[in-house]
């Protein structure tokens, strides 16, 4: 499979620490006191100590908080002074703990996470439950929270632990995208992380469908997941291209497959996919083509097809291979003697045909006699034996032919064991099938005349 996962995780967090990125409801600023007029003032922030790009954020009311030289000390050490998420994180979680009713309480806890989220996942999601224990709306925690669980989720071994972290990813990933947004939060930087999150939050939505084998939600999901991707991403490696492969699984895996949507999405992901990878994708698609089609010819067409369009066109369409009855039909049309065809062939018209064509085969042996060697016995009573005599039924350890027996058997076989029958066609019932034969008879082998060999004789040697 494409392995995305690494590379959209750094995304996430090269995002979320962008300008303008970092706080969902502007950026509070702490301010010296005005006998700190020789201390560097937050304001003019730059780099990782700049939330949310102060500088541009509108304030809320009541404008910049002022602190005691004491507090601003510690919170100027842990913003201005750290060059490093590693150093950063730690000392502004110094800072809350000795001020735990700090005023900038949220922005720090914001900073905290995504600090985190550039070397540590557990952190950040520890950081991340307690920003949205404060702004259940924050887009950038919900981010966090379902890249991050999705990732621990899917390096677990053990099923039901894995299913439950998938559960867990795919709840957030739903508050994310019903959470509305801030009054403080501009209109574009708000549209900024919803554009960012929606694929992240529909993609670990089916991926956790799809595990626990719901493949109408996981379709809803990935449908969703693409729309709201730029096209030009789901041509390339990455999530959505890896997504696409996994629409078109989860529309082989509906009841009743759909194999014309697992095919062109199947087709699309490995169309794009890099070389390596291609071999990993193109047997799902191949198979559903063919299961559809009955055999890969035009598929070249469905190849453009799906290389030129995001979803399957309004005028795509798979011609579907012919039906048993359509075969079956044809069988009977293209035979001039019905009574010539092989059993095998008569019993698969007699399954499988319309009635008309079914009965034509039929009156072709209806009160003759036959002789079947090696049926199996599946059930035996004196009067009537029922055997498996098609590949299909000694498969699937089911009768199809039933020997009503002219007397009684003297010795009843066991089930499984080979038995040689005649009888005369009696009737047939197509669904499932059951041919009826009467008259039946168990054919007796000749037992083998014994072996008469010529008396050796031996030459007499006479002693001198």
């Amino acid at each position: 499979m494409i392995k995305a996962a690494a590379t959209s995780l750094l995304a996430i967090s090269a995002v979320l620490a962008a300008p303008g990125m970092v706080s969902s409801y502007g950026t509070q600023q702490a301010q010296a006191p005005a006998d700190q007029t020789g201390a560097a003032a937050p304001a003019g922030q730059t780099g990782a100590a700049a939330p949310a790009g102060q500088t541009g954020a509108a304030a809320p009311a009541g404008g910049q908080v002022q602190m005691d030289p004491a507090e601003f000390a510690v919170y100027d050490n842990a913003i201005n002074k750290q060059t490093t998420p590693q150093t950063q994180a730690p000392a502004l979680e110094d800072y809350l703990q000795k001020y735990p009713k700090s005023a900038v309480k949220a922005d720090v806890l914001q900073r905290i996470m995504i600090d985190y989220s550039q070397f540590d996942h557990a952190k950040a999601i520890d950081a991340a439950d307690k920003v949205l224990q404060l702004d259940p709306n924050n887009l950038q925690a919900y981010t966090i929270e379902v890249a991050y669980r999705r990732q621990a989720a899917e390096a677990l071994t053990d099923p039901a632990a894995r299913q439950t972290g998938m559960d867990a990813a795919a709840d957030y990933a739903k508050k994310g995208l019903a959470a509305t947004k801030p009054t403080a939060t501009s209109d574009a930087d708000f549209k900024k992380l919803k554009d960012f999150a929606t694929p992240t939050f529909y993609s670990a939505i089916g991926a956790d469908d799809l595990a626990k084998k719901d493949s109408a939600g996981a379709i809803e999901a990935y449908k969703a997941e693409l729309a709201a991707t730029p096209e030009a991403d789901t041509e390339k490696a990455g999530t959505a291209l890896q997504d696409t492969y996994f629409l078109g699984q989860a529309y082989y895996t509906s009841q009743p497959p759909d194999y014309v949507n697992c095919t062109f999405y199947a087709t699309r992901a490995a169309s794009f996919a890099p070389d390596n990878f291609k071999p990993q994708l193109q047997p799902l698609a191949s198979f559903c083509y063919k299961k559809y089609h009955g055999s890969d010819e035009g598929y070249d067409a469905v190849v453009t097809a799906a290389k030129a369009s995001l979803n399957p066109p309004a005028d795509f369409k798979i011609t579907p291979a012919p039906s048993l009855s359509d075969v079956a039909a044809k069988t009977v049309a293209d035979t001039p003697d019905l009574a010539t065809l092989a059993l095998s062939d008569k019993e698969f018209i007699l399954e499988n045909g319309k009635p008309e064509d079914a009965d034509k085969v039929f009156d072709t042996i209806k009160g003759k006699n036959f002789e079947i060697p090696g049926a199996t016995v599946m059930v035996a009573t004196p009067e009537q034996l029922q055997v498996a005599v098609s590949d299909e039924a000694v498969a699937s350890k089911t009768p199809d032919f039933t020997y009503n027996m002219k007397e009684p058997l003297k010795t009843v076989p066991a089930v499984g064991d080979k038995v040689d029958l005649t009888g005369t066609y009696a009737s047939y019932t197509q669904n499932p099938l059951m041919i009826v034969m009467s008259d039946g008879e168990e054919v007796k082998k000749a037992a083998a005349k014994p072996v008469h060999h010529a008396p050796v004789h031996h030459p007499v040697h006479h002693h001198q």
